[in-house]
């Protein structure tokens, strides 16, 4: 997976927003002002690419204990993040897409009907 990959991806869903929120060097993709990816473009580019995503707790758990290359997010809220460490080369691309669309899902699903309904 590249960085383009991961971008494009995040800014074909619907009501997506890009931010720099904290420095220049974290990417942060919200939805209707909330995070859903935040991504360190720094240590991507020295070849330790992860990124951090919301979960669902109880999947957050089933994924740490079947793959090595997930933890819990870093400088985040454990029971609600994880970091996937794509640099590990563990987790094919299509899996971490799918991670990326259930952290978008999880933001939405905790918005408000009415902002939930425009982005359906």
């Amino acid at each position: 997976m590249n960085i383009e990959q991961l971008y494009n991806h995040c800014q074909n869903k619907k009501g997506v927003t890009e931010d720099f929120p904290f420095n220049e060097d974290a990417l942060v993709f919200k939805v209707a002002g909330k995070m859903f990816l935040l991504v360190s473009l720094k240590s991507w580019e020295a070849g330790k690419a992860a990124i951090n995503l919301k979960c669902d707790p109880d999947y957050a758990q089933d994924l740490r204990a079947e793959y090595e290359s997930i933890t819990p997010g870093f400088h985040m809220n454990k029971k609600h993040w994880n970091t996937v460490n794509i640099y590990k080369k563990e987790l094919p691309t299509k899996f971490i897409l799918e991670l990326v669309d259930h952290s978008y899902e999880m933001v939405v699903k905790g918005l408000p009907q009415k902002i939930k309904a425009s982005l359906i």
